[in-house]
């Protein structure tokens, strides 16, 4: 850590929005570097306030908005929690008062210089961090995944052993953010997303967008070919490539392979464990993320042979009768579910959860593939206006409810598909329960229902 680099950060009474992994995770981190924090979280549980008390943090509980406002202005910079509303009092007590907001991301630049890998998009950062991170590792360097993960940015640099670290980059984090300085930075895609959190989309954008905006003159940018959005945000002085599943440029598809920006070959598309769309375009930007990072090409090539999707993605979970059921439950709003849909002929889709404040009617440009919908969770209403009466819909109370409806209207041929398209909080604490929810139904009802 240069002086220049810590100077340049405008710390001394520092505010932390939130007790969650990544609020904690800064405050522990300012602690241990000598500056004095304040904690604001407006609902913490036992554990969050035994955790203030074990860092010697002042952790002040739900304030009214006179009291924010003074701790706001009694502090010079504030580093609110990624998902914390943009609509919270602080952003506007932030602005009244001129303190600077930061994240993580600004402390790990300040303090540490090993090289970032960093991913964004609205769908599929996870697996394509994941897989780079193998990549890394795979050849020889220690690649530790951070960021948007159970692991913050602030916390893995305190790790000697690693190499390089490959961020997930989330809008949340990246809004926050004033300086961020990839040496790789990768945009997967964008959809509407995150409407409950962000004040419109046009905020959502350009917070993916601030990704791009200060990468060092030898850093690459990659961008999504195929998706309008990505490229209208495309900074012209920065160094860049693409990939693309549909045309011939950057790192893209020629003759059923995978070929990266230099019309190198990487491997056939038919060597891929998965091969849906989405999967695809996954592969090629994990692969141009990783080499541009420095992975021999070799070794591309041997972690996109073995490389499988995550828990939660279009997951086969069974097979009877000629039908397949298919866990997507990471699909949390409809341009997942959407990009799900284009990888069947024919599917009984199981939708609906806690809506983010989106418009579901995506889901419905994929109608001829659908033959017939479960309406699940808070949304299912908005489930049903989006399809019926074009098809069949069927509205469930709970998941084996929604599975045994599944089973009635599915024919050999088909995938029964759980793919949301809206978050889990209705039912379940998170998207992974909810699927491990479907597949023990599933199970049950095949055990039962099958011999």
């Amino acid at each position: 850590m240069s002086d220049s680099q810590t100077t340049a950060l405008p710390l001394g009474r520092c505010l932390v929005l939130g007790m969650g992994i990544t609020g904690d995770a800064v405050a522990a981190a300012l602690v241990r570097r000598g500056f004095a924090v304040v904690v604001v979280d407006d609902h913490p549980s036992p554990a969050q306030r035994a955790r203030a008390e074990s860092l010697g943090v002042e952790l002040v509980e739900a304030p009214t908005v006179d009291r924010l406002r003074h701790l706001v202005e009694a502090s010079t910079a504030l580093f609110p929690s990624p998902g914390i509303p943009e609509h919270h009092a602080l952003f506007a007590a932030s602005s009244s008062a001129g303190v600077p907001i930061l994240s993580e991301f600004d402390l790990a630049r300040a303090w540490d210089d090993r090289p970032v890998l960093a991913v964004t998009g609205t769908n599929g950062k996870t697996t394509v961090t994941t897989m780079v991170t193998d990549m890394v590792n795979a050849g020889g360097r220690r690649g530790v995944m951070a960021g948007n993960t159970e692991l913050p940015l602030v916390s893995a640099i305190d790790d000697p052993t690693a190499d390089v670290f490959v961020v997930e980059a989330s809008s949340f984090r990246l809004g926050h953010t004033q300086r961020f300085e990839p040496g790789v930075a990768t945009w997967l895609n964008f959809a509407d997303d995150h409407l409950d959190v962000h004040a419109s989309l046009q905020t959502y954008e350009r917070a993916k967008a601030r990704i791009w905006d200060h990468l060092p003159e030898f850093g690459l940018a990659i961008a999504n070919a195929d998706d309008p959005v990505v490229m209208r945000n495309v900074v012209p002085a920065n160094r860049t490539t693409s990939f693309s599943v549909r045309k011939p440029v950057g790192y893209h598809v020629a003759a059923g392979l995978l070929v990266t920006d230099e019309g190198v070959a990487l491997v056939p598309v038919d060597d891929l464990p998965r091969k849906l769309p989405h999967d695809v375009a996954n592969a090629l930007a994990g692969a141009a993320t990783a080499i541009a990072g420095g992975v021999p090409v070799d070794v591309v090539r041997s972690v996109l042979r073995r490389f499988n999707q995550l828990p939660h993605r279009v997951q086969l979970v069974a097979e009877s009768g000629g039908v397949r059921w298919y866990d997507d439950s990471k699909a949390t709003a409809p341009h997942a579910t959407e990009s799900a849909l284009r990888g069947f002929d024919s599917v009984v889709l199981i939708a609906g959860g806690r809506n983010k404040g989106l418009d579901l009617s995506p889901m419905g440009r994929e109608l001829d593939r659908i033959r017939a919908v479960i309406a699940i969770g808070d949304a299912a209403g908005e489930v049903h206006d989006v399809f019926a009466p074009r098809r069949p819909v069927v509205v469930a109370a709970s998941m084996p409810e929604a599975v045994e409806a599944a089973e009635q209207l599915a024919r050999p041929g088909d995938a029964v598909l759980l793919s949301p398209g809206c978050a889990s909080f209705d039912w379940y604490d998170s998207y992974a329960q909810r699927g491990d929810a479907f597949a023990a139904a599933v199970r049950d009802l095949l055990e039962v229902g099958r011999p």
